[in-house]
């Protein structure tokens, strides 16, 4: 897969889930460096645990501060512009948060596929999906113990399960249409499912 194509991947999920990280930061009240904390471990919680499944010591995030950065550069930012204009707030928080987490979601659910493939010259599709799912989501359990809430997985609507249907898909049609290709097909399953579930409600039983 190009370069430059995946990191500009991880450079949006970075993205999406520093803000998500901040938001929740803010919504807590925390002060610029509980929230730039937040943004930086929703961001890098996951590939950090990604990393350490696959036995790449140290993790990339310690490899290479891009990601770190570009996180707490993105949490100063929505610290900065929540300060002077209620954005962030009500529905408009609601808003952002869906899709900035769903992005983050599909973007590093395929990420930590592609990273698991290129580790595993078998096609072992265990391993591909249970990678990406836990790269997918645990910045996102990180973010929300560290915040004092029940992580996501286990209680809001087709999350966890909105990114195994999405790694099941990318790790699917992998040779069939290409890793580019099922990685964007992936990442778009993730998050239709996710705007879908929130949109109308959809739950797994309890």
């Amino acid at each position: 897969m190009s370069e430059m194509l995946l990191l500009s991947f991880e450079i949006v999920g970075t993205i999406a889930f520093a803000v998500s990280g901040a938001l929740l930061g803010l919504e807590k009240q925390m002060d610029i460096l509980g929230i730039s904390i937040l943004g930086l471990t929703t961001a890098v919680g996951g590939g950090v645990i990604r990393d350490l499944i696959l036995g790449l010591t140290p993790p990339m995030t310690f490899r290479n501060p891009l990601y770190a950065i570009i996180a707490i550069g993105v949490s100063i930012l929505v610290f900065i512009i929540a300060r002077k204009r209620s954005v962030f707030q009500g529905k408009w928080y609601e808003t952002v948060m869906l899709i900035m987490d769903s992005i983050g979601l599909g973007v590093f659910t395929v990420v930590g596929i592609n990273t698991a493939y290129s580790q595993d010259g078998e096609y072992n599709i265990f391993l591909l999906v249970f990678v990406g799912v836990v790269t997918g989501v645990g910045g996102g359990v990180i973010r929300d113990m560290m915040a004092g809430d029940r992580p996501y997985i286990f209680v809001k609507h087709f999350y966890a399960s909105a990114s195994i249907i999405g790694a099941l898909a990318c790790v699917a049609a992998w040779h069939y249409i290409g890793s580019i290709t099922s990685m964007f097909a992936g990442t778009a399953v993730v998050i239709v499912l996710r705007l879908c579930a929130a949109r109308f409600r959809w739950s797994l039983p309890k």
